[in-house]
């Protein structure tokens, strides 16, 4: 259903059920574009009507949000209707964002009245979305983006939909900002509360994407990027003689991004956990897990037919090493259950499963 205003305006979807990538949401682009140089002739002012179809809403919302929440037009002309500038449409941005995400609409207003730009970049202050669990998205300080600008806090909070619009646009200076948590964020309630839903949002939109576009791996960038500034520091922290914990997809699949989540969620806790690249066949396998001697060994597979002898094979060369596997519940009859193969539900159980056998 879609979210609706106090007195029954009804915003619509943010796109057509198929749309191009770069006309997604170009009036994002205005709101990201530098403040600092532009004219009114460089950006023009825009009608409601051109407002409400580039933002996706219905015009009566606009004048809604106008009338109760002072979300209007600034700029008049004699003679002439009064028209958003580019500064108003920021504003409808982040109002039009956090409404989606079920934010009150007063409360949406308040957070997008207070936003502002600086330096030609939009950066929303990472502040917790969730009032029963604060710090879920920590809140940033002062933090060099491209081209050496810097942004400072905001009071808006980071939603999907915000690091979505981001991606479709292209802007990876932005989304690099968005996916960047505090330092005080625990990396799994990065992960359930922003990431994943980032990437379900983004799977179920169909566009129409130019050669080299594509979304998804711009998220999928920012992520390992976050992730690597928050490993890396610790790579010579770990206790000397601490036995690693060995992180695989299934053979011929592609390596999902949650294993890298979780190898940065174990590092943080001082467990040395590696992602095994490359092929991952049985007996391949078997020697690595033979040298390295793991804590423990975690399979990760979205197939329901999932290869999954690879399982077997470790359980019968090394019977006291547990292994945690993460798999469909259609292939979970396949799974060859035993005295050190179990299988993990969720990804916060499997963190905590697996802490438990090596720390």
């Amino acid at each position: 259903m879609a979210p609706r205003d106090d007195d029954g305006a009804a915003a619509t979807s943010a796109a057509p059920e198929l749309e191009p990538e770069r006309e997604v949401a170009p009036v994002m682009e205005a709101a990201v574009v530098g403040v600092q140089n532009r004219t009114a002739l460089q950006v023009p002012a825009l009608t409601v009507a051109a407002v409400a179809r580039r933002l996706g809403v219905a015009p009566a919302t606009l004048r809604t949000w106008d009338r109760r929440y002072g979300l209007g037009p600034s700029e008049h002309a004699a003679g002439s209707h009064r028209r958003y500038t580019a500064e108003d449409v920021d504003r409808l941005v982040v109002m039009r964002g956090l409404t989606i995400d079920g934010v009150a609409p007063s409360e949406a207003a308040r957070l997008a009245r207070e936003s502002d730009t600086y330096d030609g970049a939009v950066r929303p202050g990472l502040a917790a979305s969730n009032p029963t669990r604060p710090g879920v998205l920590g809140v940033v300080g002062e933090t060099g983006l491209a081209g050496g600008s810097v942004a400072r806090p905001r009071t808006q909070a980071v939603t999907p939909t915000l690091v979505i619009d981001a991606a479709l646009r292209g802007d990876e200076a932005t989304c690099r900002a968005l996916l960047t948590p505090a330092a005080d964020v625990l990396v799994e309630a990065w992960w359930l509360d922003l990431v994943e839903p980032v990437r379900a949002g983004l799977a179920a939109r169909t566009v129409l994407a130019r050669a080299g576009e594509e979304a998804d791996t711009i998220v999928v960038a920012a992520v390992l990027a976050s992730l690597r500034d928050r490993s890396t520091p610790l790579a010579r922290t770990h206790v000397a003689g601490r036995r690693v914990v060995l992180l695989l997809a299934a053979p011929e699949e592609p390596r999902p991004l949650s294993l890298h989540v979780l190898a940065a969620a174990l590092a943080v806790r001082g467990v040395d956990a590696r992602v095994v690249a490359g092929p991952v066949e049985p007996h391949r396998t078997v020697e690595i897990a033979a040298m390295t001697r793991p804590a423990a060994i975690v399979f990760v597979t979205d197939r329901a037919d999932a290869d999954l002898t690879v399982i077997g094979a470790l359980a019968g060369a090394q019977p006291d090493v547990p292994q945690f596997v993460v798999l469909p519940d259609s292939a979970a009859l396949d799974l060859p259950l035993g005295r050190s193969v179990h299988r993990a539900r969720s990804f916060t159980g499997l963190l905590h499963e697996v802490l438990a056998v090596s720390t």
